[in-house]
């Protein structure tokens, strides 16, 4: 995969840098911009898999970068990077598909999660499942309650909460969570749970992600708790699925 940093800060540009350049597999660091001007320029001229970039940065913002890439009609994916939790961010980063939206400073664990999700996702443009879009599955659900599923359709692997979610959609999280239950017949956490689990059955089965990277590369952080989570939701562990489904 080859990948491009944009950060305006030196030091957090050369670590993230760093960082990337020490991956083990097929990965290849190909460029770094200090703003988003600079940016544009590199992708257009090396066409990257993927790029880091931070929002806030002179000349061209990060979002506004994201933006100008899309308008070329360009596959290149973007995850964002920001010293700020700021959800309307985020929201404006769910709008424009990108992969992730990573808080600093970036982990390892960070961008191993977010590889695996960028591989799928490139991966899902060559095979993508025909009716997989989640409001064809409820089509009684409240006008809202579809918003949130068209969200999470895109946004699952990301970090999701039902506050937020409702922020921004408009309303309450408590009438969020009385729509969200009346609608899909679950809360809205147990649903996000067998919504990621059945995203890495997914990925188990076509191969599409290292087995190994498939709780990253559905939103989980920590192997174990997808195990238990998977157990959960199926009856079974990882292990257990992969082997009676002989994959």
């Amino acid at each position: 995969m080859r990948m491009i940093v944009v950060e305006d800060e030196q030091r957090s540009r050369e670590g993230l840098c760093r960082l990337l350049s020490a991956l083990p597999g097929d990965h290849q660091l190909i460029g770094q911009a200090s703003n988003g001007a600079a940016a544009l320029e590199l992708i257009m001229q090396l066409k990257p898999d993927l790029v880091f970039t931070d929002v806030k940065m002179p000349i061209m913002d990060g979002i506004s970068l994201i933006a100008s890439v899309r308008s070329y009609n360009m596959t290149t994916e973007f995850v964002i990077t920001s010293g700020y939790a700021d959800f309307e961010f985020a929201r404006q980063g769910i709008a424009l598909d990108v992969a992730d939206y990573l808080i600093k400073p970036v982990t390892q664990e960070d961008v191993l999660r977010v590889l695996a999700r960028v591989e799928w996702r490139l991966n899902g443009r060559k095979t993508k499942a025909p009716g997989s879009r989640l409001r064809s599955k409820y089509p009684d659900a409240h006008p809202t309650v579809l918003k949130s599923l068209d969200i999470l359709e895109s946004a699952y692997a990301g970090k999701l909460n039902q506050r937020d979610l409702a922020a921004e959609l408009g309303v309450s999280p408590e009438y969020f969570s009385y729509l969200f239950s009346k609608s899909i017949g679950m809360t809205f956490s147990e649903f996000l749970r067998r919504l990621r689990v059945e995203k890495a059955q997914e990925l188990y089965a076509s191969g599409a992600c290292p087995k190994q990277e498939v709780p990253y590369a559905v939103g989980f952080s920590d192997a174990k708790y997808f195990a238990q989570v998977f157990r959960s939701v199926t009856g079974e562990s990882p292990a257990e699925y992969l082997k009676s489904h002989d994959l």
